[in-house]
């Protein structure tokens, strides 16, 4: 029987998951693999050597240089013959690095993020720099705690979510990219919402939580509880997410 395939390492998802030339007139989609991305990342973009790659995702310099022809190839064909470039899925796992201040969670809990900003949901995702974490076991809220994101940036941020083991984001705006991210980490997503964290997390337990399609920073937000209603949420000048 073939060894089973080692996970290459990556150090966060990407800010932006998908390439197509102008009018989006791709004749075909070529799809790479986050850990062909990564070889990109670090050698193309970082100028690091092949083994410098391979020490940081953690596999053979000859794992990396099989992955980094495949990643070339893929490029060259997006270019070449107009072909829209998706990235998504892949042999890898994410680095774990993670504050110590967060605390691990058993496999029968359920743990929901919020963007966090003195008590309330901070609107944009991209710029968060606390959420507020709550544990759920039999529908009921066990812990809470605040953690800082260490000055994560958008990918970074889904990354992170996922290493502390978040279930369920619920958030203001949200960019196309970094719904991507929330997708592939397997995070269930609730955006375009204000208010209390804390209200929209008990709406989040009565099922009354809207779990808006498109929560982008000019969507209708909603509030939470009886007697609340919509509400117009505009970023003004500000961005959030990943545009």
């Amino acid at each position: 029987m073939p060894r089973p395939q080692k996970s290459r390492r990556i150090c966060c998802y990407p800010d932006y998951w998908s390439f197509a030339p102008d009018q989006d007139t791709a004749n075909d989609t070529v799809v790479m693999s986050l850990d062909e991305f990564e070889t990109i990342r670090l050698i193309d973009y970082q100028s690091k050597t092949q083994e410098q790659c391979a020490q940081e995702m953690n596999v053979a310099r000859t794992t990396v240089t099989a992955i980094y022809d495949t990643a070339r190839k893929k490029l060259a064909q997006a270019l070449v013959e107009g072909r829209r470039i998706v990235i998504s899925g892949g042999n890898y796992t994410l680095d774990n690095t993670i504050s110590e201040e967060i605390t691990r969670k058993g496999s029968t809990i359920m743990r929901i993020a919020v963007t966090y900003e003195n008590g309330q949901i901070f609107q944009h995702f991209g710029r968060t720099e606390q959420f507020k974490l709550y544990d759920v076991a039999d529908g009921k809220i066990i812990n809470e705690q605040v953690v800082g994101t260490m000055g994560a940036g958008h990918g970074a941020l889904a990354g992170f979510l996922k290493n502390a083991q978040a279930d369920v984001l619920i958030c203001g705006g949200i960019g196309g990219g970094a719904q991507m991210a929330m997708q592939e980490a397997g995070i269930a997503l609730y955006g375009g919402n204000i208010g209390s964290a804390d209200e929209a997390v008990k709406a989040f337990l009565a099922q009354t939580l809207v779990q808006n399609e498109n929560p982008t920073c000019d969507h209708h937000a909603h509030e939470h509880g009886e007697g609340h209603s919509c509400g117009d949420h505009g970023c003004g000048s500000h961005s959030c997410g990943n545009h």
